[in-house]
Order: C-alpha cells, then structure tokens, then sequence
C-alpha cells in the first residue's frame, strides 16, 4: 500500500485527513454480508473497519503506536459525519458508530477535503505589516566589501576593524548620527532572533506560511526567557491569571502521592475524584494551552516527531513553547510535570480500572493541550502524540534554550556599543553628533565535505598527538601509572602509538634508506655559504 510521511508545511491536518481517508478506501477490504434477511454487496462491518484502520494508524509514520482502539472508533464516528462512510441504507451525518457488526459502505461522492489556496503575497514574503528594525534601519545591510575579502573574512571582530574601513564608507554615511535602542527595537531583536532559529529549524515549511506572525508577541518571548524560578518555570506578574489555589493544590497532592497534606481528606477513591477535578479546570479553560493561534505551527512541528530527528523536534517544541502567553506556559510547565510524576509513580493507585496510568494522563490531558479553533477531524490523534513526546522530553522542552538567550543578550548589547543611524540632525545639546561604525558582517568561507572531515582527522591526530607527550613528560604522574595509561593510549591508538615508538624492524628499514653522499654535502655546504650569497 503507497504511503508516505505528509511533510511540514501550510494546511498540514487536512492533508493527513486526505492521507488517512485515500488509505481506508482503498485498502479497507469489502466482501458480500448478509443482515436481516438480505444480502448487501461491497461492504463491511464495523468491528473489521476499527480492526484494520486501527492497525493502519499505528503502522503509519504519521501517528505512530500510541493510536488506540477507541481513538480509532471516534475517527470512524467522525468519518460517519462527514461522509465517508455510509450505512448500507445510505445514512450518515446524524447516525452514530460503534464496535459492533453493523454494516456499513463506502459512498460514489469523494470525501476528500479541498486544501484552501493561501492568498497570493504581493512584494516581500513576510506578512508583517509593521516593519522591523532591519527593514527600518536597514540595520543588517552588508557594506560594499569586494567579494574575495568576503570568502577571506572569517568572523572578523569590529573592534579590531582598520581605520581604513571607515574611510571606504560613503561621506553621507559617515556623517549619519547615531541614536540609542529604544524598548521597542529591542522587543524586535528578541523577536527577529528567535523566529530565525526556528525557520532554520523548520526549513521544509515557510515560516510566514505556518504562522501568523502578527500575532506574536514579543512581550511573551522575553518573559518567559527571563522571568523564571530556580525550576525553570514562569513567574507571573498578574497572580490572577494563575492557577486557583485549590488546583495547585490539587495537583501538588498527585504529583506528590503518598506524601499529601494531612488536612486533606482521604478516602478509597479520593486520588480519582482529585484527579477529575484537576482535568475538569483544565477543560473549562477558554482555549488550550498552546493556544488557536499556534495551533498550525504545532501541527507542522508533528512532522519532526520521528526516531532519527528526536533532537530536532526537542529544540523545535523548546522554540515554539516560547512564544506562548506566560500564564499559558506557566501552566503547561506545571501540569506536564505532574502528569510526568503521576506517569512514574509505582505507589499510585490506579486511576482508572482499564487503562493504564500513563496512557490515561496523555489522552486525558490531549483534548485541552491542542485543539483547533474549528472542530478538526484528526485533533485528538494529532494531540496524543504531541503530548506523549512533550512527557518523555518534558524538562528539556520546557526549559530556557540558553545558546538562544546568550546570543539575544550578546547582540543587543553590542548594539548598544555602535547605536542605530537615524536621519541627520543636531544634538538637543547644540554639539556635534558623533558617528559610531557600523559593524561589517562577513562569514566562514564554505568548505568542502572531503575537507572538513581531513580537517577534523587531522585536528585529531595532533591533539592524541599532544595527549602522549604529555603522558610521557608529565613529572606529577608516577611510573605506574605512566605505563599503565600508555597501555591503554596503545591499545586504543596503536597507530599514533607506533609512529612515537617505532618497532625495531621499522627502525630498520629507516636505517636502510639511502644517505646522501658526503661529496654532495659539501657541495650543498659551500654553495650555502659562497661570497655571491
């Protein structure tokens, strides 16, 4: 059967709509039933349709294993609404689907969803309709540098640029004053800087396709980069946009089982009864806590959920998390960290009479992580696998990415040094304006694959190298454990080994080699020092 992996990119749910529906029709098999008296041609039950669906959405790369029985019997119930599927008297919409042997079949009319046509983009590609600081300032412009001093640069310092550069600069540009970062040029900086890390990483899809970057919000990003506790999670300026004291409480019990307040009551069942009461708060939230507006930008990031790109889904969700409203982060930090201790804890009660402790807290929990703001037909697939990788990675995703905040810091502060160019006029002292350089920006100069990996065999040999001469020269390790750590060197580097301490038979075939004949030294010797040198 032809499948593929549906790649990130603009209207990704309804194209894994689309997938998994071309998939059923075509596979699902249909043979001839007979039900009250008549026999009905092409069409199958509903029990075989959750049997062979269900093990269509566990072996596809889309979903994956988490996929249960009853999430497939939804899916069916779902496919019944939209038409599908029908019953074998032609109904659908209204009638409802269980596990059962009810015959069912599949309608003439496609039931393929219309992916919509994005709006064709007049000029530049960013939907922005304020314009950034680069594009106000022209800040990130490069400066005319001949091309082989480009490939020649490498990451050249400004400090240590030559007088010589100012000079090449137009007389209108070295004339231009200079003013400080305001608030908001750095709300962009931060904004800019972190949304082109997460493009790098979602390179397969536009980013201003995914995302509506208007509605991001600066704000967010610097909040919850900032504002954290010794744990890592958001503190809240507004405490009434936290969670109530009652459910803190609540869910500190769980996460804590046995070990809970003693004024608490206890009783059989009580850990479920607080268990419902913690899932019914979140459920009365007026939007899921990744929130409608990130919703297409999640989805895409599902693409990255696979075995040999793990680490690059971490850093794409560590990424995404961050431009979430704090209360929104705030409390996704708490409750994954409660379900993950709920998930791990052998002394809690089971939850749940059928269902297994871990696989209740993702599909518990799914419903009010992710969700669109239109009724989607795969969202709580979509959402389990979501949430199941958010709890195996839970600490890292939901950390401050730091390589991120000390490049933001580092770049806003040098451009604290150098100022931004305005348009020319006086001081409100009457004195000059003074012109601080720009920075010029150049980059490595590209290598090849062959040669990087000679550089890195090389850098290599000379470290080991470096690392044996220093087991034979250092005075503060005694001889025992001198030769014991030269056994080890020569057992796992016997190359570099043998060309420090060569074989006697090697040596040999070094004294063998022809020696230059003393008659030619001199020859060599006198030319060296003869009165024309």
């Amino acid at each position: 059967m032809n499948t593929h992996i549906i790649t990130p990119g603009p209207y990704r749910a309804t194209k894994l709509w689309n997938e998994v529906t071309r998939l059923f029709r075509a596979g699902m098999p249909l043979r001839k039933h007979r039900q009250n008296f008549r026999h009905h041609a092409s069409c199958f039950t509903a029990s075989a349709a959750v049997d062979w669906l269900h093990q269509l959405l566990q072996s596809n790369s889309n979903f994956g294993p988490d996929v249960t029985r009853q999430q497939t019997v939804q899916l069916l119930k779902k496919f019944l609404k939209n038409h599908v599927i029908e019953d074998v008297k032609g109904r659908w919409g209204t009638e409802d689907l269980e596990d059962n042997h009810v015959l069912y079949r599949f309608p003439s009319t496609s039931p393929l969803k219309p992916i919509p046509c994005p709006a064709p983009r007049s000029g530049s590609r960013s939907i922005r309709k304020r314009p950034s600081l680069r594009d106000r300032e022209g800040f990130f412009k490069f400066r005319n540098i001949k091309k082989q001093e480009k490939e020649s640069m490498e990451n050249v310092d400004p400090a240590l640029q030559t007088p010589q550069d100012e000079l090449n600069k137009p007389a209108d540009e070295q004339q231009r004053p200079r003013r400080e970062l305001t608030v908001e040029d750095e709300q962009e900086i931060w904004r800019d800087i972190t949304l082109t890390h997460l493009q790098r990483i979602l390179s397969a899809a536009p980013l201003d396709e995914v995302l509506d970057q208007r509605c991001i919000n600066p704000q967010n990003i610097i909040h919850n980069m900032t504002k954290v506790n010794k744990h890592g999670v958001v503190t809240l300026d507004d405490k009434t946009s936290d969670l109530p004291h009652w459910v803190l409480s609540a869910m500190k019990s769980l996460a804590n089982w046995p070990k809970y307040d003693s004024d608490q009551p206890s009783y059989p069942g009580f850990e479920r009864d607080v268990f419902k009461t913690v899932s019914d708060y979140f459920y009365s939230l007026p939007q899921p806590l990744l929130t409608f507006e990130l919703y297409e930008l999640f989805i895409n990031v599902l693409g990255f959920l696979q075995p040999q790109c793990e680490r690059v889904a971490i850093e794409a969700l560590q990424l995404c998390t961050l431009l979430l409203p704090p209360a929104s982060r705030r409390k996704l930090q708490l409750l994954m960290r409660m379900m993950s201790r709920i998930s791990q804890n052998v002394d809690m009660p089971r939850l749940h009479p059928a269902i297994g402790t871990r696989t209740l807290m993702v599909h518990t929990f799914s419903g009010c992580i992710l969700s669109s703001i239109e009724e989607c037909d795969l969202d709580e697939l979509l959402a389990t696998r979501l949430v199941s990788f958010l709890m195996d990675h839970q600490q890292s995703i939901l950390s401050v990415p730091e390589y991120l905040l000390i490049a933001i810091r580092d770049h806003v502060e040098y451009l604290r040094t150098v100022q931004v160019p305005v348009d020319q006029r006086p001081d409100a002292d009457g004195g000059d304006p003074v012109c601080v350089p720009m920075p010029v920006y150049a980059f490595c100069k590209q290598i090849s694959g062959a040669e990087f990996e000679q550089q890195k065999a090389e850098s290599s040999q000379k470290a080991m190298e470096e690392l044996l001469e220093i087991l034979l020269t250092d005075q503060n390790i005694n001889e025992k454990d001198r030769r014991k750590k030269l056994k080890q060197f020569q057992k796992q580097y016997p190359d570099i080994y043998r060309r420090r301490f060569p074989s006697p038979a090697e040596q040999g075939k070094t004294e063998n080699k022809p020696k230059i004949k003393p008659p030619l030294l001199n020859i060599k010797k006198a030319k060296t020092f003869s009165i024309r040198n």
